[in-house]
């Protein structure tokens, strides 16, 4: 039996969540108006439900990210949405908040089984958000054992840990992130946000602090480096580990991005539903994908065209001393040649890429820092900025972090998905069938002779499909098949015979059945990492009051929990093979305006922390 692998995309709006299922999404996730991690990327009720309507036609999939830490005074608010998003049909929807379970699972049901709860909300799947920190055997259990279906793995996870999880705990589903943006810290444990700007992480108001510019004192004040994005990770780009991950247990594989345009989405999700379907097809007994329909593209998809920060693996392979992007949190884009002949207005570039009036260009300059400068003007390798950068010097790497001609190419439509189907007609004793797969219609009418053949005619109408997600692949006339059907008939046959599979209930929502314990198990981190915040969520924990870092800063609390160690980074890993560092600890990041945050560098598990205290 085949295992179904899903690509899993992102959007920021109902434009996004089209194209991405256009372009070979297996599923979508977005945002509703309130509660979700990208506060700036919400979304109306009615739009998700018009997103369920056009995927639902492939058998793809919409979750809602209702993955905000929650007050008391929105649980009411959290309870409609919910019933609202269930009325909308969505398929799943992302979960920090515990209080979330107490809304899925209303007490009324706890004394029943669970495959006989009719509540409306037990329609929708629960997914365990990675905002849950998910990156233990033992914390996918417990999240398995409250009724989650599927568990969205920390970013930091190796093949080889995901593997262990999915053999510990094969009956639930892993889904994993394979591209797009970095968080530094483990996802759900980082309050650096709230603490300097008092923009929570966890309400979905990220105010990007790991992308600043920070020195890096000794505990002599001596500067170690100084002014650099020491906290900035270049992206995640996995489309040349997705065999290994489903090897490993990976049913979803997920591209990060609510907030980008379309353009992101379309050529991302396209460039990685192709490599999806390479492994399929090399592996047919093993793989199929999640929902129907082939694509057809009007461009090649291309990753190093859209936004980046430089691409890294991050730790699917181990621990790697390249993974952060010290000179700007800026995309860079992709190489393009290097500087070779200056002129007063113009240069020429020693390469074989070819430039647009438009494009964007960027270089770091002697201080390491990000210049861009727009193309005015292309006459074969030679450019006409509008401005003659300062910087600029032979042998200099350029980078075009704007392609016009590729953003011209996605601004339009740029995808065609379409569903194969076998139609099939057969004369019976009242007219005549017409049926593919399950679905079957019946036109009665009175059989006519033909006075002459008639095969093409019925192909050519049948096949009309039109804007409808089906393209005929086949039609199965029998070879005595000698009748004269009217086209007006048979238009009627092929429009019936569409709504029939228009309606088919390709996703059915049957109720889930949860192991739901009755006493839930206690969670592993300590009470401060909880973010409890609310009445429900202190009670599903066994608190008496809510430990939110947005309900209760302390000063002296961890801000964030890191793979990322800048000691390893910046070579000084004695464990790992680097040079013993000549500095006293504990060491510092001080920002700009002269804040400092201490450093600890747990090496047991092999983790660095960032501290409010600057002591």
């Amino acid at each position: 039996m085949t295992r179904p692998l899903e690509l899993l995309a992102p959007a920021k709006n109902l434009e996004c969540g089209i194209a991405a299922i256009d372009h070979g999404a297996d599923a979508v996730y977005i945002g509703a108006q309130r509660f979700g991690a990208r506060a700036s990327a919400g979304n109306s009720v009615a739009d998700i439900a018009k997103l369920c309507d056009h995927a639902h036609q492939f058998q793809a999939k919409v979750y809602v990210t209702v993955n905000t830490i929650i007050y008391d005074d929105e649980l009411e608010a959290t309870r409609q949405l919910l019933q609202e998003l269930a009325d909308a049909h969505v398929d799943a929807i992302l979960v920090q908040d515990m209080a979330l379970l107490t809304i899925h699972y209303p007490p009324s049901t706890i004394h029943y089984p669970p495959s006989t709860i009719h509540h409306p909300l037990s329609t929708i799947h629960l997914h365990a958000s990675t905002q849950t920190d998910n990156r233990t055997t033992e914390k996918v259990q417990w999240l398995r054992d409250l009724g989650f279906s599927r568990v969205v793995l920390a970013r930091e996870l190796s093949i080889d840990e995901i593997r262990a999880i999915h053999e510990a705990v094969p009956d639930v589903e892993l889904e994993v992130f394979v591209h797009g943006a970095l968080c530094v810290s483990y996802s759900g444990l980082c309050y650096a946000s709230q603490h300097c700007f008092h923009r929570s992480a966890n309400r979905g108001e990220c105010a990007q602090f790991c992308r600043m510019q920070f020195d890096l004192l000794d505990a002599d004040g001596q500067v170690i480096e100084r002014n650099r994005h020491l906290l900035s990770l270049k992206d995640m780009c996995q489309i040349d580990n997705l065999e290994a991950l489903a090897e490993a247990g990976a049913t979803s594989f997920k591209i990060e991005g609510r907030l980008k345009d379309v353009a992101y989405v379309k050529n991302v999700t396209a460039a990685y539903s192709e490599r999806l379907n390479e492994i399929i097809r090399r592996h047919p007994d093993r793989y199929h994908r999640s929902s129907l329909g082939r694509c057809r593209y009007t461009f090649t998809p291309n990753l190093q065209k859209t936004f980046n920060r430089g691409y890294t693996t991050y730790f699917a392979n181990g621990r790697r001393s390249d993974i952060a992007s010290f000179d700007t949190p800026k995309a860079m884009g992709e190489f393009v040649g290097t500087v070779k002949e200056l002129r007063r207005d113009s240069f020429n570039v020693a390469g074989t890429a070819r430039f647009a009036n438009g494009d964007g260009l960027c270089f770091l300059d002697k201080e390491r820092q990000l210049q861009g400068f727009r193309v005015n003007r292309v006459e074969g390798n030679r450019l006409f900025p509008q401005r003659m950068p300062d910087g600029l010097h032979p042998g200099l790497r350029l980078y075009r972090n704007n392609d016009q001609e590729f953003e011209r190419l996605l601004s339009k439509p740029s995808a065609e998905r379409k569903i194969p189907i076998t139609l099939s007609l057969r004369p019976t004793a009242e007219g005549f069938c017409l049926s593919s797969g399950d679905v079957a219609v019946e036109l009665p009418i009175e059989h006519q002779t033909a006075e002459k053949p008639q095969r093409e005619n019925i192909i050519r109408q049948l096949t009309k499909l039109g804007n409808t997600p089906y393209e005929c692949s086949e039609v199965d006339l029998p070879e005595d098949f000698n009748y004269f059907i009217p086209s007006s008939q048979l238009a009627e046959l092929r429009r019936q015979l569409v709504d029939g599979l228009a309606y088919e209930p390709h996703v059915p929502h049957r109720p889930y059945e949860s192991h739901r314990p009755h006493e839930p198990h206690k969670p592993y981190t300590s009470p401060h990492l909880y973010n409890i915040a609310n009445r429900e969520a202190c009670h599903f924990y066994g608190v008496d009051s809510p430990t939110a870092y947005e309900l209760h800063p302390s000063a002296d609390a961890v801000l964030m929990q890191c793979r990322h160690c800048l000691r390893y980074s910046l070579g000084y890993c004695v464990k790992h093979g680097g040079q013993r560092p000549s500095w006293r600890e504990p060491l510092f990041l001080r920002l700009g305006d002269g804040r400092r945050f201490r450093l600890e560098f747990d090496c047991l598990n092999c983790q660095m922390n960032v501290y409010a205290s600057a002591r």
